[in-house]
């Protein structure tokens, strides 16, 4: 395809808590074939969500750089032709990253460790590390973020500032305007966004998490290129011309980034 014209989609899925080899091949059952280029699976796929304590989380956590879980996504690129990110929960070291991996056929591009742990994450996860920051794909710039993250709009504010044209957006998101949020930040800051929420419930110990699906794929002056259900499973690829991400005007005389005043924004530093 010419410019910056790509098939970028999501799929939103329910992943069974624990069932990392049953959820890998869902995963690899319903991309198998596809024509994409930029793919877009929810946050701890594999893993689901809500875990009782860290000792759980432990036990199904992998370090990216031997897992077989990995090998298979890279081969799944490879032999498809896309880039896959991915919520995925990171063992290094004494450590457990709620993180996504943006992924080809070569391997691991870039790792995002997500920065905002929401309610209980905080409890069993450490909090994120990496800065945050774009990755070229073949022209198009992209970054990443992960589900509360859609809270802080320094979050998406830096990456655009950085180049982003697409931000990608693992998400297991569980409260009613989160994805109303992000059309928000697409408009602030004139950029597309994949938000890849999951759909079912975590039954377990400590309760019950029902999440609300409606993934979404978002654009510039917050349009809705396309949003799914609450409840269906669905693989949805779209071609969209990433170069309006670059048009930052909001009429002839106003530019989002040109008319910002940072000099009058430093409290916004460590406070």
């Amino acid at each position: 395809m010419s410019g910056l014209t790509r098939k970028v989609g999501f799929y939103q899925f329910a992943p069974e808590f624990g069932a990392v080899s049953a959820n890998l091949s869902k995963i690899v059952a319903a991309l198998s074939g596809i024509d994409a280029d930029i793919i877009v699976l929810p946050e701890l796929a594999f893993t689901g969500y809500y875990f009782q304590d860290r000792d759980e989380l432990a036990t199904l956590a992998e370090d990216p750089t031997a897992s077989a879980t990995i090998s298979t996504l890279v081969q799944l690129c490879r032999e498809n032709d896309f880039h896959l990110i991915t919520g995925f929960a990171e063992k290094s070291g004494d450590k457990i990253f709620n993180s996504a991996l943006l992924i080809n056929g070569e391997g691991i591009l870039q790792t995002y460790r997500k920065l905002h742990l929401f309610n209980t994450e905080s409890e069993y996860f450490d909090p994120g590390d990496t800065p945050l920051q774009v990755c070229d794909i073949n022209g198009v710039k992209v970054g990443l973020m992960v589900c509360y993250d859609w809270a802080f709009p320094e979050v998406a504010r830096t990456l655009a500032l950085q180049g982003a044209d697409l931000i990608c957006h693992p998400s297991n998101l569980v409260l009613p305007w989160c994805q109303q949020a992000m059309l928000t930040r697409c408009m602030e800051n004139s950029v597309f966004a994949i938000t890849t929420n999951r759909i079912g419930s975590d039954i377990r110990p400590r309760g019950t998490l029902n999440f609300t699906g409606q993934s979404q794929i978002a654009g510039p002056k917050g349009v809705v290129v396309h949003q799914s259900s609450t409840t269906e499973e669905v693989l949805f690829i779209a071609a969209v011309d990433l170069a309006a991400a670059r048009d930052k005007s909001v009429t002839p005389l106003s530019d989002l980034f040109h008319d910002r005043r940072p000099e009058f924004y430093s409290r916004l530093k460590n406070k």
